[in-house]
Order: structure tokens, then sequence, then C-alpha cells
């Protein structure tokens, strides 16, 4: 089942046990998925890793929104985007623990020829395609300094 499939499924489901929290996500997410489709012309079809695109873009802003409430005080709001989060990160292939991560990072480091900090660009754009949305660009990027640095 392709993933926009997956994501009506569940939205309608999440309409007939009354789940507010949940429809009000996946409405957004399928509000997303629309424009996309919008931007891109009616007769595309968008792929499943166009739609894991939206959902890390729309992780992405909810943990800096939850960031944002948190700093100022809004602990209630930050609990509400960071619930959101975890509605929609199933949607998300799994992501790579750090011992993966870490073999990924040394690998892609023999290929590019990469061993000081300076290297970090081309370390970074091989590292890239190989980890292909199994982990956040940040935490990758945390990894492989970590790796040049040590």
């Amino acid at each position: 089942m392709k993933m926009t499939e997956q994501i009506a499924a569940d939205l309608v489901a999440a309409m007939k046990a009354r789940e507010e929290p949940r429809l009000s996500t996946l409405r957004m997410l399928k509000a997303e998925l629309q424009k996309l489709q919008a931007d891109e012309g009616r007769s595309y079809e968008i792929t499943d890793e166009d739609a894991q695109a939206v959902i890390r873009r729309l992780i992405k802003q909810r943990r800096e929104a939850a960031e944002q409430y948190q700093s100022g005080g809004a602990g209630d709001r930050a609990k509400a985007e960071l619930a959101e989060i975890e509605i929609l990160e199933p949607y998300l292939p799994a992501q790579l623990d750090d011992a993966a991560l870490d073999a990924l990072v040394a690998q892609a480091a023999k290929e590019a020829g990469a061993s000081t900090p300076r290297d970090m660009g081309k370390l970074m754009k091989v590292l890239m395609s190989k980890v292909a949305g199994q982990a956040d660009g940040k935490r990758v990027k945390e990894r492989a300094a970590a790796f040049l640095n040590g």
C-alpha cells in the first residue's frame, strides 16, 4: 500500500474513532501532500519518498516549535507539538542507531578520502546519500564531526 493511501486510511480510522489529536495531525499532513500535488501539477503522482520528505519537514518544524514554546514558558503547547511528532514518526523508515550510523560514517569517510575536519563537505556529500532519510541531518553532521575530530 502506498504511503498516501495508508495516510488516507488512517485518517478515516481516526475520524471513526474520534481521535481528535491524531485526526487534526493527519488532516494537516494530507493538506501538505495535496499542496505538494498542486505545486507539481494534477497528473503528478506523489511517491513514498515525496511523502517522507514532507513528513520529515513537518517533524522538523514541530521540533523547532516545541523548543520555542519550551523556552518561552508554554510547556503545554510544546507537549502538543511533541504529540504531533509521535503521530507522524511511524510513517518514516526506522532511524539508524548510533553504532550503525558510526559504521556508515567510517565507510563514507574511507570512500570520500576524508580524514580532517576540512573534509567535512566531501564526507557529508557521500554520507547523506547513504543515510537517505534514516537519520536526522543534524545528528549525521554531529557524528561525522566527532569522527573527523577524534
